[in-house]
């Protein structure tokens, strides 16, 4: 129970106190305690009701939980009212009245808290503002509180104030319009309750509604982000497809001429344009790895149960390998459910960079996998040239090279990290320059 409100504010309310016990027979005490437990029951009924509904006509609940604690508490009219302590207003918001009761709701609107300083105060104090009888409050002008509540007809009411985080926010009311009623402390605590269960539900079904909101916000994020990486994948199989004509047409026209010039070209003659062939191989490299980034995520899903064992066998046989580079692959390494494109890719590119990259005159690539519960867990070690920790993140960007040369695109990393990262798994590595490196990546077991 709240603290008890001034005795200023009593005196105004004509605050009513139970007659002590030893007043009371044992049939009145009796009495007095099965209508507590009723009214106990119905607060856990309509809170029941609360917790079990999806609050999709939360109006229409709360409507029909006034409708029954007005009628237990036998008021005429129960309600519901929201402060507005910006403009210092006070607004009815939801409304029951008993059969033959006019409502008040639509008179109710923007009222001015300076017609009910008392009543607001009590409320401050988390005290309910209760009037036994209107016709005993003082005539204090039209705009007095008698003023207020006798052109509603109104004879006894009560107001339970709201509290959300601490925070006066608003009360629910119940007006006696046929006769004077009484409400003892132990019913104002039960008020107290279903007051309290008000402010919840209504915290609730905000909270749902930011988070509808939210998942509405992130699909048409997700919605609009989509359209665009189809926008710009269009794009760059468009330019890149456009651009491979030129570059065909240069290295034509250039070998032509070179050939047909050979004998009275001199060496310094040829240089230009043996360098004008490497940039147009580059450049030709680059789209290649351009139009493999942008095709990843358009491909059609055509999942099926892929063997590594054969994905790598079929990627070695693709390779160029060079002779004192020794590859050796775990055997009987596990299925996994896939695009057999996608992961050629990814094989290809992790084995292509540990031979590209091994300086050693026996250079060794090995390939292996371990299996836990959850994960797949591959690597691709070599004993090349190593990587320094400065580039570790660095490398898996699209267009990063650690070297400039003809043959590499700076795609081929940035697609491996794609391709794992569309199958939820992550990759990494290990490095020590001149010592080589292991690079690992996961799958998740579908």
């Amino acid at each position: 129970m709240q603290d008890k409100p001034t005795n200023d504010i009593q005196k105004l309310s004509g605050h009513f106190e139970s007659p002590p016990p030893a007043a009371l027979n044992q049939s009145e005490k009796d009495a007095i305690i099965e209508r507590q437990l009723r009214f106990q029951q119905l607060l856990i009924s309509i809170s029941t009701t609360y917790i079990n509904s999806d609050l999709s006509d939360i109006d229409a609940l709360i409507n029909t939980s006034l409708h029954q604690i007005g009628e237990f508490v036998a008021s005429d009219r129960s309600y519901i009212f929201s402060y507005d302590f910006v403009n210092n207003t006070a607004s009815n918001t939801y409304e029951w009245c008993a059969e033959g009761i006019a409502p008040e709701i639509e008179h109710l609107q923007n009222v001015p808290m300076d017609y009910i300083p008392d009543w607001v105060e009590a409320h401050k104090q988390g005290v309910p503002f209760y009037v036994e009888d209107v016709s005993l409050l003082p005539d204090d002008g039209e705009l007095g509180l008698k003023a207020v509540l006798e052109p509603q007809g109104i004879k006894s009411l009560i107001t339970i104030p709201k509290f959300e985080n601490n925070e006066l926010i608003g009360f629910i009311g119940f007006d006696s319009v046929q006769h004077i009623n009484k409400y003892d402390d132990n019913e104002k605590e039960i008020l107290f309750v279903y007051a309290n269960m008000l402010v919840n539900v209504r915290q609730r079904k905000e909270t749902e509604l930011r988070i509808q909101a939210q998942e509405r916000k992130k699909e048409e994020l997700l919605q609009h982000l989509s359209l665009q990486n189809e926008a710009l994948n269009e794009y760059a199989h468009v330019v890149s497809h456009d651009l491979k004509a030129p570059l065909i047409n240069i290295h034509t026209l250039i070998g032509w001429y070179m050939e047909d010039h050979q004998d009275t070209l001199s060496a310094q003659q040829l240089k230009p344009l043996e360098q004008v062939l490497f940039n147009v191989e580059k450049m030709d490299f680059l789209i290649r790895g351009i139009l493999d980034y942008s095709t990843i995520e358009r491909l059609e899903s055509d999942d099926t149960t892929i063997d590594f064992n054969v994905i790598i066998t079929d990627v070695l046989q693709t390779l160029l390998v060079p002779s004192h580079i020794q590859i050796q692959v775990q055997d009987h390494l596990p299925k996994y459910r896939g695009n057999t494109w996608r992961f050629k890719q990814v094989f290809q590119n992790l084995i292509q960079n540990g031979i590209k990259y091994n300086d050693k005159p026996t250079g060794e690539i090995s390939i292996g996998c371990t299996e836990t519960a959850d994960d797949l867990t591959f690597s691709i070690r070599d004993n090349g040239m190593g990587i320094h920790s400065n580039y570790f993140d660095k490398i898996f960007k699209v267009f990063t090279k650690l070297e400039s040369t003809g043959s590499s695109s700076g795609i081929g990393l940035s697609i491996v990290k794609k391709i794992i990262s569309h199958y939820h798994g992550e990759i990494w590595l290990e490095s020590t320059e001149g010592a080589g490196s292991t690079f690992y990546f996961t799958l998740p077991k579908l």
